[in-house]
């Protein structure tokens, strides 16, 4: 496998840890209220951070570039989220009559994906910033934590 394939994945793989940690905290609790505070968000972002952190050893500049990759991806999620205040709610609406309103929900897929495809290139970007700043023996630690499937929340 050609090397720059290899780091993507990598890459993507561990963006997908960091945001599923972040969003994991996010299926707790508050679902019913229309989701999670600011300030609740970035509490758990520096819970997640902090984690990720003390796992890996990592350094100040290492930290400031999981801060950064962070950031961009709960921007990314906000994107895909977009402006409803109730996401579920427009689900919903595409099966509220005796008909699929597919005219709709096409609509929906294009806003989400437009959204995944502007954000994309900042993520892969921190992410790769962050993975490289890592020295070779983090970088075999992320491996194994992912090989284990296991994450941080419950090494």
């Amino acid at each position: 496998m050609k090397p720059w394939i290899k780091r993507t994945l990598i890459a993507l793989t561990g963006a997908t840890l960091v945001l599923g940690g972040l969003s994991a905290c996010g299926h707790r609790g508050d679902h019913r209220h229309g989701g999670w505070s600011e300030e609740r968000v970035t509490e758990m972002r520096g819970k997640a951070i902090e984690r990720v952190s003390s796992k890996l050893e990592l350094n100040a500049d290492q930290k400031q570039k999981l801060g950064l990759l962070a950031d961009e991806m709960l921007a990314a999620r906000q994107a895909v989220k977009g402006d409803s205040a109730q996401p579920r709610e427009e689900l919903k609406a595409l099966i509220a009559s005796d008909r699929f309103d597919r005219n709709r929900a096409r609509q929906l897929m294009e806003q989400k994906t437009q959204a995944v495809q502007g954000s994309s290139p900042k993520v892969i970007e921190a992410m790769a910033n962050f993975y490289d700043s890592l020295t070779p023996a983090q970088q075999t630690q992320v491996r194994e934590l992912m090989d284990k499937r296991r994450g941080w929340r419950r090494g």
